[in-house]
Order: structure tokens, then sequence, then C-alpha cells
């Protein structure tokens, strides 16, 4: 058995790979990752992803239907809109500092840093929480 962050990591292409994250820092450029099954190690740039979510099962719920709304308890972290490149959109409380400088418009995301940490609204979600990669978004909002 694997040890490290059950995860599903997709790929700006719509590829999708199953397994554990062996390593990774939201500072870093690459991460190591052991596919599910496969008995080996890979180093993956992070700028080919768009988004690496840490999940309760690989499998997931086929029946359920996420609820793209947030709930009426308040969980902690500020409301965000994220809109991907490829069209795709999600909703979450934000993990952490603001990943994109401030101002009237949130612009240019933080090059120190790929991405940021997006829990998501629906806590029945097979996603635990979603690490974004900035690259592959189009717009993210802060919703008061």
């Amino acid at each position: 058995m694997s040890t490290g962050d059950k995860v599903v990591i997709r790929f700006n292409h719509g590829k999708l790979l199953k397994g554990y994250l062996k390593k990774f820092s939201q500072d870093s450029r690459t991460i190591l990752f052991e596919e599910a099954g496969v008995d080996s190690i890979q180093e993956i740039s992070v700028q080919e992803l768009k988004a690496i979510l840490f999940v309760r099962t690989f499998e997931g719920d086929k029946k359920y239907r996420e609820r793209k709304r947030y709930e009426h308890r308040q969980r902690k972290g500020r409301k965000m809109f994220v809109k991907f490149k490829d069209g795709e959109s999600m909703i979450g409380y934000l993990e952490g500092d603001m990943p994109w400088e401030k101002g009237f418009f949130i612009s240019k995301p933080d090059e120190k840093k790929a991405g940021f940490f997006l829990m998501p609204a629906d806590e029945g979600s097979n996603n635990i929480k979603v690490f974004v990669i900035g690259a592959s978004v189009k717009d993210i909002t802060a919703i008061p």
C-alpha cells in the first residue's frame, strides 16, 4: 500500500491520473507522484497541470451531484469563484492568503507560488481540497 495523499491530478489537456502525492509544495515547480497500481514514481511539471484534487476515494460517487452554492453555515476562509481557461468553474473557500494582487480587480497571480488551495463549498464532495494551479485560471473572483 502506498503512503502519501490520495489525489487525482488533472492536466491542462484533459488527462487525469489517480494516485499518491509523494512530494509537493506550493512553491515547487514539480511534484513527485505515484500512479495507483503502478510501482514507480514520476516527476511532473506543475505547469502541465490544471489542478490537484485531494480526494476521499478514487471512485467517488457517480450518482452524487455536487452542489454549486455556498451553504448557510460559514466555513473558514474567503468565498471564491474560479473560472479555468478550459471553461470549467469551481466555487469554494480560499485556504490561506489571497493568491492574486489585491485591488479593485483581482489580477496578477503571485509568481512565487504555483497556485492556491480551495476548499469545496459542498462538504459532501469527494474532494477534500483542491490545489488550483494559477497558470490554469482564467478569472478569479472573491465573493463578499
